[in-house]
């Protein structure tokens, strides 16, 4: 299964400046409870914000520079092809598309599923999650995340499934 995980505002902004526009620590958690043992995939520029590999998950780059020089913990591909034929070939794993704006808008025609933190503000950002049409996907899941001095914004965790 192909899921794109992200969090966006009211806007669909999801980045600015190679960072995330907010601190909400239980996105975090959330993120790192569904991709733990996990494949996750990501741009070039999502791997350098982050600047390592994430524990417990197999972290994949696409990069189109086959020149490009990352950690050996972390697996180059150079083709979006090869994402496909993975989630061809084992379709019972859960493949997670983590990001940048460019990726996302690859491969939203091919997801089963997205993870939304949809974050109700609007944020200055230069980088956003491609427009989507709501009759492509069923929400299977809305839970509101708990508000609170570390959590100043509300925001809720959709889950949209593909019809």
């Amino acid at each position: 299964m192909l899921s794109l995980l992200v969090a966006m505002d009211r806007e669909r902004v999801i980045g600015a400046n190679n960072d995330l526009p907010w601190h909400l620590p239980r996105d975090l958690k959330f993120f790192k409870e569904k991709t733990t043992g996990n494949t996750i995939i990501m741009g070039r520029n999502t791997f350098e914000s982050i600047g390592k590999a994430l524990p417990n998950r197999r972290n994949v780059v696409l990069t189109r520079n086959k020149q490009a020089i990352f950690p050996e913990d972390i697996e180059v591909i150079h083709d979006i092809d090869t994402i496909l034929k993975w989630n061809a070939e084992k379709p019972e794993a859960e493949y997670f598309i983590i990001g940048g704006g460019k990726l996302f808008e690859q491969m939203l025609a091919y997801a089963d599923r997205m993870y939304i933190t949809m974050i109700d503000e609007t944020f200055a950002g230069d980088t956003y999650f491609p427009e989507f049409s709501t009759a492509d996907w069923k929400i299977t899941s809305k839970v509101k995340g708990e508000r609170n001095e570390r959590n100043p914004y509300d925001y809720y965790f959709v889950q949209y499934d593909r019809i």
